[in-house]
């Protein structure tokens, strides 16, 4: 029998969600967007209103670094479900935290935990709302997010269109170059550091970014830039053209990367950035420059996903973070 380390985790999301697959309940509005379709659940709520949904589970060996503290930690489990509301460009109205305790962890790591996710809600404009404490043998928190949007401004992974330009906020490759440091124990900005551990949700920009009507089709980043641009392709039926050198880094993941094979690793197959990836009209550009900093790092195409580096072009392959089959 088929074991699930032996499938890509993306494989075993699209067996479930079969599963899943909405029926028809009568006197019952079914879902826009059900399990697995995009970064969140969409249901309506009236006419005009929706309500997004999201949770994300993050497990102590696979999700927190060495050398995280609890508030880190806490604000990480919180970050990581306000990015994908952002992805919608969403408002979060709250957020519930189920955690999962090792009985002998002391109560002031409990403490801290439980001030940085307080600390990430409220910087991002909600609260903690609720949730469940559980014995574990590992330290295990399962967010929950919910968030509010309507109808005429809200953001799926699909619409990109041909001739599109596809543009991503911050800086890539932070993560992976951080997180390498960290695990060959080599000098590192603690700057880059700081963001590893504590992600930025880009809340704001998404709720800007989709108010101007620019803005085609988005999703986070928190997979890699390879596996994101390949889901957009999915759900749009497109393909992307991407400009290497137009990929934002900051100065000191340059330095660290040392040549450019190392950058490709770290900017667009290692997850954990958390920015957003979208599809911009080319008249927008000033429009959506007004309400958020991004770069243009390509243009939608026909079909296939490829990148241009030093001239040449070269095949962008569909991998990065996956919690099952290959990895990077």
């Amino acid at each position: 029998m088929t074991k699930i380390r032996e499938i890509k985790e993306r494989e075993l999301v699209s067996i479930i969600t079969e599963i899943m697959e909405l029926g028809i309940i009568s006197n019952r509005p079914s879902p826009l967007v059900g399990a697995g379709k995009d970064d969140c659940a969409v249901i309506e709520l009236n006419g005009s209103e929706l309500l997004v949904a999201s949770t994300d589970m993050l497990h102590s060996s696979t999700d927190f670094p060495a050398g995280m503290t609890p508030w880190q930690m806490g604000w990480m489990s919180v970050a990581v479900n306000l990015s994908d509301i952002a992805a919608m460009g969403a408002r979060p109205i709250g957020v519930m935290a189920a955690m999962g305790l090792p009985p002998d962890l002391e109560l002031d790591f409990v403490k801290e935990l439980v001030k940085g996710m307080k600390a990430c809600a409220e910087t991002y404009g909600t609260h903690i709302i609720g949730g469940d404490i559980d014995r574990h043998d590992e330290l295990t928190v399962v967010g929950s997010v919910l968030g509010s949007t309507d109808k005429a401004h809200f953001i799926l992974r699909k619409g990109a269109n041909i001739g599109d330009l596809v543009c991503v906020t911050g800086e890539l490759g932070t993560a992976g170059a951080a997180l390498d440091a960290l695990k060959n124990d080599t000098n590192v900005d603690p700057g880059l550091v700081k963001k590893f551990y504590q992600p930025i949700p880009r809340i704001f920009e998404g709720m800007a970014l989709a108010r101007t009507g620019c803005v085609t089709s988005m999703m986070d980043i928190s997979d890699g830039l390879a596996l994101s641009l390949h889901d957009l392709a999915a759900a749009s039926g497109v393909g992307f053209f991407i400009e290497f050198e137009d990929i934002p880094n900051h100065e000191n993941v340059r330095d660290m990367a040392g040549d450019d094979d190392q950058l490709v690793e770290w900017s667009v197959y290692t997850g954990g950035d958390f920015e957003l990836l979208f599809t911009l009209r080319p008249e927008c550009i000033e429009k959506a420059g007004e309400v958020a900093e991004f770069t243009i790092i390509g243009k939608v195409t026909s079909d296939s996903i490829t990148m241009q580096r030093n001239g040449r072009i070269e095949g962008i392959e569909a991998r990065g973070f996956q919690q099952f089959g290959d990895n990077i």
